[in-house]
């Protein structure tokens, strides 16, 4: 193949007829093709990971209020056989027993319990009761399941864990009172 010389002020440079000079369309097509799919990957891991962190902190929400009614039958042992309660029972009309001079009844204490209990868990934003106390749920569609046996306490607490209301989750705590 023949080389063409050509002088510019008394430089002489040699090229080939054909030389490329910088990147072909084609090569800066395929770079932004690998840049475009390496950008979706890292969008997809993000969305997963807002996802999985959002389930999490449900999950330590239903670790807290499964905990949160243990801890009212530790402080009212009396009456532990009635707090025994199922994922519909909805909460009673509610007597006040947060104040020293409520003079609550074992039975109240229960019912008191109780009813900020399943309002906490946001299965029961709407009624009438939860409204009252001016209680909003921290999980969504949550409702919870006290079971007694003797000293033996079962607490499961189940919510929607996706924004769709396909997917329902649920956690078990159990102890001795």
């Amino acid at each position: 193949m023949p080389m063409i010389s050509s002088k510019n002020n008394g430089v002489h440079s040699l090229r080939l007829p054909f030389c490329e000079k910088g990147f072909s369309l084609l090569e800066v097509l395929i770079a932004v093709i690998v840049l475009a799919i390496g950008l979706l990957g890292i969008g997809g891991l993000q969305v997963l990971s807002l996802k999985n962190n959002h389930s999490a902190y449900l999950r330590s929400q239903a670790t807290y209020l499964a905990y949160d009614i243990i801890d009212s039958i530790r402080v009212n042992p009396d009456g532990i056989a009635s707090y025994a309660t199922a994922a519909t029972d909805a909460p009673a009309s509610h007597q006040s027993c947060e104040s020293t001079t409520a003079n609550c009844t074992t039975a109240q204490m229960v019912t008191h319990d109780l009813n900020i209990w399943k309002c906490s868990l946001g299965g029961w934003d709407s009624h009438a009761t939860c409204t009252t106390l001016g209680i909003t749920g921290l999980l969504p569609g949550g409702t919870g399941v006290v079971a007694v046996s003797g000293n033996d306490v079962t607490v499961t607490v189940a919510w929607i864990d996706d924004r769709d209301g396909t997917s329902t989750t649920s956690l078990a705590v159990s102890t001795r009172i």
